[in-house]
């Protein structure tokens, strides 16, 4: 498992460059290979190629995960794979490489791969634009999907998602001096201030909703009135007519504009994966229980976190989910990110006895 999970953090993959996503699924797919005895598939999208295998039969359990990462091309160079003092580290190796390796291995331990699906999609950190539907689709075939996402602190499974989404608004505004006619500019930083002092009210926390300002961007020169600028707000959602609320009052804002005479405002984006309700694993949980305890793994626990993945999808799609099956470790999309090695061989029996079950239910 280490080997393979050296080779795949150490063939970087970051989302959106398809010349790195070609090279990380087609390791991928000599991997599965080798492991499982039989090929997997490739499916060309415009994001970059997700990787499907099936154990044939009728499906019965789809396994989700991706190969893209966060970390930008060369960070590779800067920090490869290691292990240190029983942690393994690199770009992407809790969220999620640990959690692919240890799928391939959990379906490889299984003497019967009959009805077992693997999909490792290559968009999920920019939304699964293009891998949306495929997955969808997969999931309502077999009526049942596990999704290897690194589990929640302490190693417990993920029963419940928010909603997430990003919103862009982008004000236009008109450039000038800063000293010799600022008048004669329009300030589309002074209004992107405003703005953003009407967005962070929109949260509600009694509903689980955050809206939050993450990043923005403004103007050419120190000397020039800003004449375009964009800011990102990072929202998330868990109980239902929340999307619709938060959607209609970033309209609002569109609409009514701001106090900065002549600056106009546009809006990019929108809540993109709805949330994966607990209803959504109320069916799966107990058998991954069921399979700790048999297994000899101790109890598992079952979390909601505010995070979102493909599984939000799935389980939009009413098809049972759970989620968090993947590494144990911590620190996504960081620096010190990092997985528990001797935590590998034990979370993949934990999800190939998880599998087993499922088929059993399935039948």
């Amino acid at each position: 498992m280490l080997a393979d999970l050296e080779l795949l953090v150490n063939t970087e993959s970051p989302s959106n460059e398809l010349t790195l996503l070609d090279r990380s699924a087609a390791v991928l797919c000599d991997i599965i290979v080798r492991r499982l005895g039989a090929p997997a598939s490739i499916v060309v999208g415009p994001q970059g190629p997700h990787v499907h295998w099936s154990g044939g039969g009728t499906p019965a359990v789809l396994i989700v995960g991706h190969h893209d990462t966060v970390f930008p091309a060369g960070t590779v160079a800067q920090r490869p794979f290691a292990v240190v003092d029983g942690r393994a580290t690199g770009p992407g190796v809790f969220d999620m490489k640990a959690g692919i390796v240890q799928a391939i291995h959990a379906v490889a331990s299984l003497a019967d791969r009959g009805g077992i699906e693997l999909l490792i999609t290559a968009d999920e950190e920019v939304g699964s634009h293009s891998s949306r539907a495929l997955i969808v689709e997969r999931a309502l075939a077999c009526g049942t999907v596990l999704v290897c996402e690194p589990s929640a602190d302490g190693g417990a499974l993920k029963i419940a998602r928010k909603g997430t989404g990003t919103f862009e608004l982008v004000v236009h505004g008109r450039a000038s001096h800063a000293g010799l006619e600022p008048e004669k500019g329009i300030n589309s930083l002074v209004a992107a201030a405003e703005l953003v002092g009407k967005v962070v009210h929109f949260a509600d926390p009694s509903k689980g909703t955050t809206v939050t300002p993450t990043m923005a961007s403004s103007g050419t020169a120190d000397n020039v009135v800003p004449a375009l600028t964009r800011v990102v707000v990072d929202t998330r959602v868990e109980q239902p007519g929340e999307k619709e609320r938060l959607e209609a009052l970033f309209d609002d804002l569109v609409a009514t504009g701001t106090t900065v005479p002549g600056a106009v405002v546009s809006l990019e984006g929108g809540i993109n994966r709805p949330p994966m309700p607990a209803t959504a694993a109320e069916a799966l949980f107990p058998l991954a229980v069921e399979a700790a305890r048999e297994a000899g793994l101790g109890e598992v626990q079952g979390v909601s976190v505010g995070g979102g993945s493909d599984g939000n999808f799935t389980a939009a799609a009413g098809v049972p989910t759970l989620d968090g099956l993947g590494a144990v470790g911590g620190g996504a999309h960081a620096d010190h990110e990092y997985v528990e090695v001797a935590t590998l061989a034990p979370r993949a029996r934990l999800l190939a006895a998880t599998i087993s079950r499922c088929r059993t239910r399935a039948t």
